[in-house]
């Protein structure tokens, strides 16, 4: 038995195939993507097993070009696994407001209370909900399932996830909800797993094109960056992050609009914005510009001020965990932001953190150090898998 979980995006498909074992989701047996949605021309599918690896180019003929790649997944599935199907296909899905706390299999009642919270996150619910609807017509007889980011923070406390504002607009779901949790779940499986400290004071930072810091106690989310959509926070690849509300009444009496604003917030801000050259860190390191320079710098300043905040609401740290693609990769930023934290005890193997460490968890701390640093890999897909196994 298996359970496919997918992340539908604007441009790409990520897909993961998962065995069970006991109705335990077990590492993934197949999993891939699939690029060039958003652009006229070929597909890019790019997959791996635990035994073959392959890339291969679709040719998009005349239709939906995310039909066509589901019509190739399927194709693949079939050639690795034979006839048998999935018992059920989880999605992640970004925002799940106020009404989803938990994994849901998906109706069109469902369907319909998602799209009203695409306002709330632009660059993911809109194709989070069109790959449910795509899946559901092409993998007819599986329930679809979704998976929401937001379910980890469900349980925040009052002071956290309220506004300053009348409780009125609260009523209507005007609150503060975080994201990343699939993430951050299996980050704290995986410490649990590694660090006799993980049900302490831990601060997970999922550093990538979108970014939030959060402060778990016990296994729980009790703080977090992120709030109503997914722009809070963190600067981002393309995401301006916490911004004052001001700025934007100032621009709306310049005579912006809602449409304006939108693309200034979500696409044009950030790394992008600041460097004026990408939203990809790692083309910023390779440059000169000051400008890069500077996005760099602000990018690093924000994860230390806001680790620090978070810090200081748990009352403390015991653990801190870098994941997301940045995190994971980017050793300059990681050395930059535990320099900064020294004051809290961090203290880190240089020579550890410099070294690439693949799909491995790693501490990076040294004997010395108050505070256990990891950087661990993410698999949002098998939470996702194994919240829709639960379900199911």
């Amino acid at each position: 038995m298996t359970i496919l979980a997918v992340n539908a995006g604007s441009s790409t498909l990520k897909f993961a195939l998962y065995p069970m074992e006991a109705a335990m989701v077990q590492p993934a047996a197949l999993a891939g993507t699939i690029e060039g949605l958003s652009r006229s021309g070929p597909l890019t599918m790019q997959w791996k097993s635990e035994s073959t690896a392959d890339t291969v180019q679709l040719e998009v003929t005349d239709g939906d070009a995310f039909e066509q790649a589901l019509g190739a997944l399927q194709s693949l599935l079939r050639q690795q696994c034979g006839n048998v199907e999935p018992i059920g296909v989880a999605h992640r899905v970004v925002h799940g407001g106020a009404s989803y706390r938990d994994a849901t299999v998906v109706d069109e009642h469902v369907l319909a209370a998602l799209d009203q919270l695409c306002p709330l996150a632009p660059l993911h619910q809109p194709h989070n909900v069109q790959g449910i609807r795509a899946f559901a017509r092409s993998f007819t007889s599986v329930p679809q399932i979704a998976c929401f980011d937001t379910a980890f923070h469900a349980d925040l406390p009052d002071v956290e996830y309220n506004f300053a504002l009348p409780q009125a607009l609260t009523r209507q779901g005007i609150r503060r909800y975080g994201f990343h949790g699939l993430s951050y779940q299996y980050v704290l499986h995986l410490l649990s797993q590694c660090s006799a400290r993980a049900q302490g004071r831990v601060v997970m930072a999922h550093l990538g094109n979108g970014a939030s810091v959060c402060g778990a106690h016990r296994g729980k989310s009790r703080a977090t960056s992120m709030g109503f959509s997914a722009l809070d926070g963190l600067m981002m690849g393309t995401r301006s992050g916490a911004l004052d509300p001001g700025v934007l009444l100032h621009l709306l009496e310049q005579g912006w609009d809602h449409a304006q604003l939108q693309d200034l917030l979500y696409r044009q801000s950030g790394l992008l914005g600041v460097s004026g050259i990408s939203s990809d860190m790692r083309e910023l390191r390779r440059s000169a510009d000051p400008q890069a320079d500077l996005a760099m710098r602000m990018f690093a300043y924000r994860v230390v001020r806001e680790t620090g905040a978070i810090t200081a609401c748990l009352g403390g740290l015991d653990v801190l965990a870098f994941t997301g693609g940045i995190g994971e990769h980017d050793a300059a930023l990681r050395s930059h932001v535990c320099d900064q934290l020294g004051f809290l005890g961090v203290q880190i193997d240089q020579q550890k953190n410099a070294m690439d460490h693949g799909s491995e968890a790693v501490a990076l701390h040294l004997p010395t150090s108050s505070v256990e640093v990891w950087v661990i890999p993410t698999d949002e897909g098998r939470v996702a898998a194994q919240a829709a196994v639960d379900l199911l």
